[in-house]
């Protein structure tokens, strides 16, 4: 017994010292290793099911499924990741992956190369938008019903690492093959730059990475050049990343010394972000659209550019995520992101909207019962206590807490935008599936015949081939509009859609924007206030 005793002291003594040198800013903590220590608990209940259990068990799995346990009573996005879920995590976010540079999306169960990225080894070798990716180091991936993750773990590799792949392109009879040296394939967090008008500019930031100030900077800077004035800084759908990616932009707005965020918690002190007061936008009028879903690095500035009444705020409001997360990198690789702190605005709001611990199902139905609320569609149905009232910093106009930023401007769901039978659609992959074949079967012509997107976007009409080809996959597939009147009220906004699918497949997301924008309602306000005297 006294060895027993000896050997869960020795277990225990040495977890301990694992933790806190994978974290030596937690190496001061008092660890309590006595016979009431929690720690000890769960050693001694982790050893007696290891050995003493009727079947054999999955010690790391045992392990795993502890924590989980313990984060899933806790906040919402305390989380723990395996090893292979922090590399996904991770990639959007570090600005690079290492590959074979191609967009690609699947087409009768072949990999379908939209664009070679620009410079990107694909490109180096010859291959080009249209070609079917068959084989990887001759092994089939077409017709065999392999999984996408499958195929891309084929495509990715080490840098300078070689992979040789069987391409079938049209007009050539025999396989092609390529030997593609794997590089760094950038990961961009913009996605889009235009001029909308002729002194408006539009940015449009998918996430807050590792190089989105860096990209941010040379929209900037290209957009200048092609005479902005003013600038739509589009963050609907942006769930957040990085905080000091999001400091570094709400900086290029903000005067010197001007509050960006600040957070606080009850073991991590308050800590402040301000402005340097060398951004390159400083004075042109800004505008930011936002919607239920734009979130946590993207509420931080939206907030600091609204509290600091350096632009306005359009949309709806934002889904509140204002709680920060310490990673703690455990030896395997795995990760706890723990939250240890609140996001504040300028102004003084807690971003994060109210959640009860353990409650993840309520929590990540609140979108949803925002819509059945009323929240998404109509203006009145939105209501704050006083005690949820805020002051700008420099107009003293008044903004609100209680979660998420509220725009100064409310621009309402359509929910008759999209029909049924376009929903139902979408979600077979109907329309993207139909896209690629038109395209894929008419590029050559279609690059010919539109050299330009200025001449695409003025001339272009969605063929009714293309509606034809739609409709008669869907009747395949069981999926039919109630009534003509249905039908014709989805056949509006679906052909806007496909032309901009079409003009992104033949250049690039912004095209896609400059097209699907036309009919935004959030975009046309904001042009309407930065054309406004």
């Amino acid at each position: 017994m006294r060895e027993s005793k000896r050997k869960n002291w020795w277990l225990a003594c040495l977890s301990a010292f694992i933790f806190c040198s994978f974290n030596p800013s937690w190496a001061q903590m008092h660890i309590n290793m006595g016979e009431d220590s929690p720690l000890r608990k769960l050693q001694i209940a982790e050893l007696a099911v290891s050995n003493l259990y009727v079947d054999s068990v999955d010690e790391r799995k045992l392990v795993e499924d502890a924590i989980r346990g313990m984060i899933e009573k806790l906040d919402p996005h305390s989380s723990y990741a395996t090893p292979k879920e922090v590399q996904q995590m991770n990639e959007p976010l570090n600005g690079n992956f290492e590959g074979i540079g191609v967009q690609f999306n699947m087409i009768d169960d072949t990999l379908l190369v939209i664009q070679p990225v620009t410079g990107g080894p694909s490109e180096r070798v010859g291959i080009i938008a249209g070609d079917r990716i068959v084989s990887v180091n001759d092994t089939a991936i077409a017709g065999v019903k392999m999984s996408k993750e499958e195929i891309m773990r084929r495509l990715r590799g080490p840098k300078d690492t070689k992979v040789r792949l069987g391409v079938v392109r049209q007009g050539i009879s025999e396989r092609l093959m390529f030997t593609v040296m794997r590089d760094k394939i950038p990961v961009k967090s913009i996605d889009a730059v235009y001029m909308i008008s002729p002194e408006v500019g539009y940015i449009r930031i998918g996430n807050f990475g590792a190089t989105t100030h860096e990209e941010f900077l040379k929209a900037l800077d290209k957009l200048s050049d092609q005479g902005m004035q003013h600038l739509i800084l589009d963050l609907q759908e942006n769930g957040g990343g990085y905080l000091q990616a999001a400091v570094a932009i709400a900086n290029e707005f903000l005067s010197k010394g001007d509050l960006i965020v600040y957070t606080d918690g009850l073991r991590t002190p308050r800590q402040e972000y301000r402005a340097r007061g060398e951004g390159q936008f400083m004075f042109g009028r800004v505008v930011v659209l936002v919607d239920e879903y734009t979130a946590s690095a993207a509420e931080i500035v939206t907030g600091a550019i609204q509290d600091q009444d350096r632009g306005e705020v359009v949309g709806r409001r934002t889904f509140g995520k204002g709680l920060v997360q310490r990673p703690i990198d455990l030896p395997d690789g795995s990760m706890i992101r723990l939250t240890v702190a609140h996001y504040y605005t300028p102004s003084g709001r807690c971003i994060q909207k109210p959640y009860v611990k353990g409650k993840q199902k309520d929590y990540q139905m609140d979108v949803v019962n925002r819509l059945r609320h009323g929240e998404l569609t109509n203006q009145d149905s939105i209501h704050f206590a006083d005690s949820l009232k805020f002051e700008t910093l420099q107009r003293h106009r008044t903004v609100y807490g209680g979660g998420g930023i509220m725009p100064d401007h409310f621009i309402p769901l359509d929910t008759t935008r999209y029909t049924n039978y376009h929903r139902q659609l979408a979600a077979k992959s109907i329309i993207i599936q139909q896209n690629l074949r038109y395209v894929d079967n008419n590029r050559q012509e279609l690059k010919k015949k539109y050299k330009t997107f200025d001449k695409f976007k003025s001339h272009f009409n969605v063929p009714q081939q293309l509606i034809d080809a739609i409709v008669a996959e869907a009747d395949k597939q069981g999926v039919k509009p109630k009534d003509d009147a249905e039908f014709q009220k989805t056949m509006p906004y679906l052909r806007l859609q496909l032309k901009a699918l079409v003009a992104r497949d033949l250049w690039d997301m912004s095209e896609y924007f400059a097209i699907i924008n036309e009919e935004s309602d959030a975009v046309k306000k904001a042009l309407e206030l930065l054309v406004e005297p």
